[in-house]
């Protein structure tokens, strides 16, 4: 084999080299009005298949639009039978605020009648306490302003403002320290502005004794305040 020989030889293809394949060539045959035939059966089944999804979903909108009014009439039915049973038990006690009013409209009327009330039995002990030895308390008269008058104006200038006085009479065999008497009056709560207005010589059996005359004040504080809010 000559040289001139193997230049003509060709060269061996490569294994690894792909061979190409010639693309064969297509022609569709069809009518335009065929293939626009089947394009129109493809829409079409789309077209079904969405209205079968919208019919789906209006009919779970009506059932639960419909489920919802159920529920809300059963809530209506039962808050309509709890106002009747409500309404029913409150016939039973329809008395209970007419009586509190009037228990109301009676302590009102208590608290206001007893607002000026004063224990007096206190305050004639008091008075006999404060006596000098020796001395008896005869009688006493008693002047309290009703809860309806505001109290008055104080004929003494140097007296403070009173709602009410006790005046009294004693008999004593020796003529008493009434200035002392006066300071222990005016000591106590609710009592001020003590005077003595006579002393008179009795004679009564053979005994010579003398009789004493006194006012005292009542201020505020001697209200007992019972019924006040509070108390």
């Amino acid at each position: 084999m000559t040289e001139t020989e193997v230049k003509r030889r060709p060269a061996k293809r490569s294994r690894r080299e792909p061979s190409v394949v010639p693309a064969i060539p297509q022609v569709n045959l069809l009518p335009p009005e065929v293939v626009a035939a089947r394009g129109l059966r493809i829409v079409r089944r789309w077209l079904g298949v969405l209205v079968v999804i919208a019919v789906v979903l209006a009919a779970g909108v009506v059932a639960l639009a419909w489920e919802s009014q159920r529920a809300a009439q059963a809530e209506l039915t039962t808050a309509q039978a709890d106002t009747t049973r409500l309404q029913a038990e409150r016939q039973k006690y329809i008395e209970v605020p007419l009586v509190r009013g009037e228990i109301d409209r009676v302590a009102a009327a208590r608290t206001f009648g007893m607002s000026t009330e004063i224990e007096l039995a206190k305050y004639l002990a008091a008075i006999s306490a404060t006596a000098p030895a020796g001395i008896a308390i005869q009688s006493v008269q008693v002047a309290v302003e009703p809860p309806t008058t505001e109290p008055g104006t104080p004929t003494d200038p140097l007296a403070g403002p009173s709602v009410g006085s006790l005046t009294f009479e004693a008999d004593s065999l020796t003529v008493p320290d009434t200035a002392d008497w006066i300071d222990a009056l005016n000591a106590l709560p609710g009592l001020s502005d003590a005077w003595f207005t006579a002393a008179e010589v009795t004679e009564a059996n053979g005994t010579v004794y003398y009789t004493v005359s006194a006012t005292v004040n009542l201020t505020s504080d001697a209200y007992a305040q019972r019924f006040e809010e509070g108390n």
